[in-house]
């Protein structure tokens, strides 16, 4: 018969391995906690002092000195958009080139040239500019449409007619037209919300130039340029053109460039029916500094920012 097993001994060593010193026991029959290589892993933090931690940290953030950080441009403080920033939304490159940009001493703002990083301007109201030309705020649309025949140059039509607006009805903003092309003719119209430049690039005063290639057919006398450039009697007055040039002939077909700056209605072709040479077809291919390219018909296509400040040197914006 063997012996019975001896009661388990009460001591200090029990209480040590389950009592204050050691933290909650375990429970029984339980190995004690190890880590991954087999070491014992400190006891858990106690509820009580896991917040008095967490508040000691916050009371040390939050009686930190304020640390103000320099500014490179002393007015930088003031309200505004940093000038790289509305440089790079504006299309004149990245934050990084636009600082060059200032850097270089190729932006004025308010026809003062800028020569610090970190000025703060407002789109809105403040004249910026790049190599002397002004960069358009991100409030004003710009676009070229390659207007194709048929379409009528409003933005909308009664009779169900189609139009221009067929072309950006899912703008946000509403766009107008910069002059008119007439139904039959083709090529460039500009389409904008900047009521100014409209206004300007369509006024007499500021003689912008429009330049058409039209189809008609000969024999075509030399003296014809002379003519057109002289001037035409119509019934509305003289009418001249500023520069005329035969582009292609192809037998008693030809294609000729007419520019001028006049701006009522179907001038072109009232000028050459009555010097004799009824138009077949018109192209308006530059309106101004902004040429129709390569830009297929019906497409249009956002101006880029140098564009927009061709327009605005040419009526002096």
């Amino acid at each position: 018969m063997s012996p019975p097993a001896e009661a388990p001994k009460k001591g200090r060593g029990s209480a040590a391995r389950g009592g204050a010193k050691g933290g909650p026991k375990a429970p029984q029959g339980m190995p004690p906690r190890r880590g991954p290589h087999g070491q014992r892993q400190a006891p858990a933090r106690s509820r009580e002092l896991e917040a008095k931690i967490e508040q000691r940290n916050r009371e040390r953030y939050e009686n930190r000195p304020e640390i103000k950080t320099p500014k490179t441009f002393p007015g930088a403080e003031q309200e505004g958009e940093r000038l790289q920033k509305v440089l790079a939304r504006a299309g004149m490159g990245s934050r990084r080139a636009c600082e060059e940009l200032i850097e270089q001493a190729r932006v004025e703002v308010n026809g003062e040239i800028v020569l610090e990083q970190g000025k703060r301007v407002d789109p809105e109201k403040d004249e910026i500019k790049v190599d002397g030309l002004t960069v358009a705020t991100q409030s004003h649309l710009f676009f070229a449409l390659n207007k194709p025949a048929g379409v009528v140059s409003t933005m909308e039509d009664p009779d169900g007619r189609q139009c221009l607006g067929d072309y950006v009805n899912n703008r946000e903003t509403r766009l107008f037209h910069v002059g008119r092309l007439d139904t039959e003719t083709e090529g460039i119209i500009l389409l904008t919300n900047h009521g100014e430049l409209a206004h300007r690039l369509t006024h007499p005063k500021y003689g912008v130039k429009k330049t058409y290639l039209a189809a008609i057919t000969g024999p075509l006398p030399r003296e014809v340029g002379k003519r057109l450039k002289d001037g035409i009697q119509l019934e509305d007055g003289y009418a001249k053109a500023d520069h005329f040039r035969v582009v292609e002939q192809t037998g008693k077909n030809y294609l000729v460039e007419v520019t001028l700056h006049e701006g009522r209605k179907h001038i072109v072709r009232r000028m050459l029916a009555e010097a004799g040479f009824p138009v077949e077809k018109l192209v308006r291919t530059a309106f101004g500094p902004i040429g129709l390219g390569d830009q297929k018909s019906g497409w249009l296509r956002r101006l880029t920012n140098t564009e927009v400040g061709m327009l605005m040197k040419e009526v002096g914006m």
